[in-house]
């Protein structure tokens, strides 16, 4: 009966035997499952946090991107250089155009403008014949210019110049009994000359009733007209010159009535594209190396826009892995910080100067063929892609512990900074505006808002502080009073307080980092899982090339020299 109850008993006790054995099986698949996956995880993070020259030593990969890094910098550089030399040359002919139409066209004018105007009259005698004397200049152009510059059509398709005239509709003005009567509405006259018209008795223009100027009502006497030239200086820089459009304006401002015309000239050139131009030389082939040169720089970028958007995919997609795994294995999310970690700054960097130098290069293209004429645009671009470009170099040297400090400072005093700056812009702000009101009328520098900050700016930092003061004009003692206490408040708060708190910050990260960089930096959840070891195999690699250089938490003890950082 017994023998009979374990034979009956034996087969249960197999199949759980059986089951249990399978369910052991199971985990243990699972497990070792899940630990393959953990360590080709980890090997796959800590390949991706090395610096291009450990990869190499690692995994033999070639870096593509440094090199390519390298390339583009000798490149933009070049590129940038030879633009701006064609810009200053753009730059030049403009400004010297300008000052040669104040000396053709203005009576009396001296070389140097009078704060924002040129020159200024001060009787009505004068005031008609710096009118008359801008007519005539203009009639005499081609015979007394000394530059390329001819008439220019206006709006309507004709040659000549503009003249009008606003003053208040009505008026009436009795000195003797003290009394004015103006009506407020403005009206504009105009009067056009053309070469005919000029070619004529002088007599019979300057007589016409639209020169009788009653200047108890006049507001603004403008005399506009259009000049065209040709630069031909780039010629000897071997590329196609430009042809100009210069807009011309003479402004004779009488709306203070204070007895004072002030005289603006206002010269706006534009660019365009000149016809029937027939250049023989080497002019023609050197356009066509530039133009391939410029091809090569959009070519290089764009195999470097192409490289950096591929490793910041790639970057994000190892990231889901780790937010993926963490959450399953430890039940919690990653902080913020690591996250972080997987966007690669410096690429973002790489990329936006990528995309300006292409588009730049296309723009300076365009321009050097005389399609387009925007050199203002393109001088952005080129430039503050080349800005990008040196920056970025700054990785390469922040593989350095001496020189990943200031890397490092900027980043851990970056949030405090700002904050403080927003703190220190309020008071800022309200020095800025009362100056403004209160010492306006009086200074110079405080007529603006803009030109108020700039002098308080000026001041922080030391610069100017004997003139702002003694440019004070002392007709009224209260404001003098006012003014000497306003200076010395603003310069006492920003430079021994305000400024000193603002060096201490920086201070405060520096030593901080230096500290970490003594004792070692605080350990994230990153780190510690990049830090985990599953045998001692593994433990034993971990001083090796591929575990030494997984951020900048992590670097040997015998290369103090080294930091390593993604």
């Amino acid at each position: 009966m017994s023998r009979g109850a374990e034979a009956l008993d034996l087969p249960v006790w197999n199949t759980a035997s059986a089951l249990s054995w399978g369910s052991r099986r199971s985990n243990a698949m699972a497990h070792l499952d899940s630990d393959v996956k953990e360590e080709s995880l980890r090997e796959d993070l800590k390949f991706y946090f090395m610096n291009p020259c450990e990869k190499y030593r690692a995994r033999h990969q070639i870096p593509w991107k440094l090199g390519l890094q390298i390339l583009k910098i000798l490149m933009v550089t070049t590129q940038l250089i030879r633009f701006g030399l064609s810009n200053q040359l753009v730059v030049a002919f403009k400004e010297e155009n300008t000052v040669a139409f104040k000396y053709l066209f203005l009576k009396g004018y001296s070389g140097t403008d009078e704060d924002n105007y040129s020159c200024s009259v001060y009787n009505q005698e004068d005031a008609y014949e710096s009118i008359f004397y801008a007519v005539n200049q203009y009639h005499r152009l081609k015979n007394i210019s000394l530059g390329t510059v001819g008439y220019g059509e206006n709006e309507e398709n004709k040659i000549g110049l503009k003249v009008c005239k606003q003053h208040y509709k009505k008026g009436a003005m009795f000195p003797l009994k003290e009394t004015l009567n103006i009506y407020s509405d403005i009206e504009t006259d105009c009067i056009y000359l053309d070469l005919r018209a000029l070619s004529r008795n002088s007599e019979d223009w300057k007589n016409s009733s639209f020169f009788t100027l009653e200047f108890y009502r006049l507001l603004q006497v403008k005399i506009s007209f259009r000049l065209k030239g040709i630069d031909l200086q780039t010629i000897l820089s071997r590329e196609l010159p430009d042809c100009y459009v210069f807009q011309n304006t003479i402004t004779f401002d009488n709306k203070a009535h204070s007895g004072k015309i002030k005289i603006y000239f206002d010269s706006d050139a534009n660019i365009e594209e000149c016809k029937g131009l027939n250049i023989s030389g080497s002019v023609q082939k050197n356009t066509q190396y530039v133009l391939a040169f410029d091809a090569f720089v959009i070519v290089i970028c764009l195999a470097s826009l192409i490289l950096c958007t591929r490793s910041i995919v790639l970057a994000l997609r190892l990231r889901k892995r780790f937010l993926k795994f963490f959450l399953e294995k430890y039940q919690r999310h990653v902080c913020n910080a690591d996250q972080w970690e997987f966007i690669n700054g410096w690429y973002v960097l790489v990329i936006i100067s990528d995309l300006m130098t292409i588009i730049g290069s296309i723009l300076k293209m365009e321009i050097q063929v005389k399609n387009i004429t925007n050199y203002d645009l393109c001088s952005i671009l080129l430039g503050t892609s080349t800005l990008l470009v040196w920056v970025g170099v700054i990785r390469y040297l922040g593989y350095f512990q001496k020189y990943n400090v200031l890397i490092l400072t900027m980043q851990a005093s970056l949030p405090k900074v700002l904050r403080f700056c927003a703190c220190a812009g309020m008071i800022y702000l309200g020095y800025t505006f009362c100056g403004w009101i209160v010492l306006g009328p009086y200074h110079n520098k405080f007529v603006a808002l803009n030109t108020v900050s700039e002098c308080l700016f000026s001041l922080v930092n030391g610069d100017d502080m004997f003139a702002t003061f003694a440019q004070i004009q002392q007709k009224s003692i209260l404001v003098w009073l006012f003014s000497r206490l306003y200076l010395y408040s603003f310069i006492s708060l920003f430079i021994y307080m305000i400024l000193s708190l603002f060096i201490a910050l920086i201070t405060d990260s520096y030593d901080t980092i230096k500290k970490y960089q003594q004792n070692g930096f605080p350990m994230t959840d990153l780190q510690e899982f990049l830090k985990e070891c599953s045998s001692q195999e593994e433990c034993q690699k971990e001083s090796s090339a591929l575990l030494s250089c997984m951020c900048c938490l992590r670097r040997k003890e015998s290369d103090n020299n080294l930091i390593l950082t993604n």
